[in-house]
């Protein structure tokens, strides 16, 4: 443990974030996810939810505010529905740590699919919510 830093955040989640450059982005999955066939770096972040991580992830990390939108969530499929909540969810752990929210796009399924084939990394969580898979894009951490 560190003074600071979320319990949530692995030794190996901490070095990615530390590793990733502005512009870099990050896949946070749901657990139904196809993390590993899809990417060679996966951190395994089994049990603990989405939001939990946004919570934590937020207090280290600057989102991106060159591009219009630095959160990404997958579109339901035709015929399918989102729950509003976890959308919600997701954005209330990041206003509780930055009083903000970045704004969030939605992108067609397999589009997702292929922008978390180049995202620095996935971190597969235990996340069970349908469509609760999001991608945050590390912006410029500001110098005091």
């Amino acid at each position: 443990m560190l003074k600071g830093i979320h319990p949530a955040i692995s030794p190996e989640l901490l070095k990615v974030l530390a590793e990733m450059g502005h512009g870099d982005e990050l896949v946070l999955s749901d657990a139904h996810f196809p993390a590993h066939s899809i990417h060679s770096k996966v951190i395994r972040a089994d049990g603990i939810g989405v939001a939990t991580l946004l919570e934590g992830i937020s207090a280290l990390f600057e989102f991106d505010q060159y591009v219009e939108a630095p959160l990404a969530m997958m579109q339901a499929v035709p015929g399918d529905t989102l729950d509003p909540s976890v959308e919600e969810r997701y954005l209330a752990a990041i206003k509780k740590v930055n009083g903000s929210t970045p704004k969030v796009e939605r992108v067609e399924r397999f589009a997702f699919y292929d922008r978390a084939k180049t995202a620095y990394a996935v971190v597969i969580t235990g996340e069970l919510a349908k469509y609760g898979n999001i991608i945050i894009k590390k912006g410029v951490t500001p110098v005091k």
